[in-house]
C-alpha cells in the first residue's frame, strides 16, 4: 500500500490523515486547525502524503509550506487545485467546488478569504495563523 492510500484509507472518521511510510496521522480538528497545529508543533511533513475532507487554498498553501508530497481531498475547491498545481504537489479529489464555504454556509470561508490574494506558502501560513488567533480569541469574547 502507498502512503497516499494509507492516509486515504485512514482518513475514515476524521478529518485528516497523513501518512509517510508506516506513521500515520490524523485529527478531527476542524478546517485548517490541524495543519496549524502539525506546523505549530514543528512536526516535520516534508514527502507525506494527505487525505483531507475539504482542501482550499488556504489548505493547499499550508500544504505546500509544510512541503507535503501529494493530496486526496474528497471535497476540493478550484483556487485549492490552483494553489496545488502551482506547488508542485500531486493531487486527486472525489468532487470540485468552486470555492468552500463558511460553516454557516452563507458564504466564502474566511480562512479563503484570507488568502485569497496570496500565492506565498510562507506569507499565507503568517497570515492563516494571525487569522485563526484572531477567530479564537473573539470566540472567547
Amino acid at each position: 500500500m502507498t502512503d497516499a492510500e494509507r492516509a486515504r484509507a485512514s482518513l475514515a472518521g476524521h478529518t485528516i490523515a497523513l501518512c509517510r511510510g508506516e506513521e500515520v496521522l490524523v485529527s478531527d480538528l476542524r478546517g485548517i486547525s490541524p495543519m496549524l497545529s502539525f506546523i505549530g508543533e514543528g512536526k516535520n511533513l516534508s514527502g507525506w502524503s494527505v487525505a483531507d475532507v475539504v482542501v482550499g487554498k488556504a489548505a493547499a498553501l499550508l500544504f505546500a509550506y509544510a512541503g507535503v508530497k501529494e493530496v486526496w481531498a474528497e471535497v476540493l475547491s478550484d483556487t485549492g487545485a490552483s494553489a496545488l498545481e502551482a506547488n508542485g504537489i500531486s493531487f486527486a479529489c472525489a468532487a470540485h467546488a468552486p470555492y468552500i464555504v463558511n460553516r454557516q454556509g452563507d458564504g466564502m470561508c474566511p480562512m479563503e478569504m484570507t488568502v485569497q490574494d496570496i500565492s506565498d506558502p510562507a506569507e499565507a501560513y503568517a497570515a492563516l495563523r494571525r487569522k485563526a488567533d484572531m477567530l479564537r480569541a473573539n470566540a472567547r469574547k
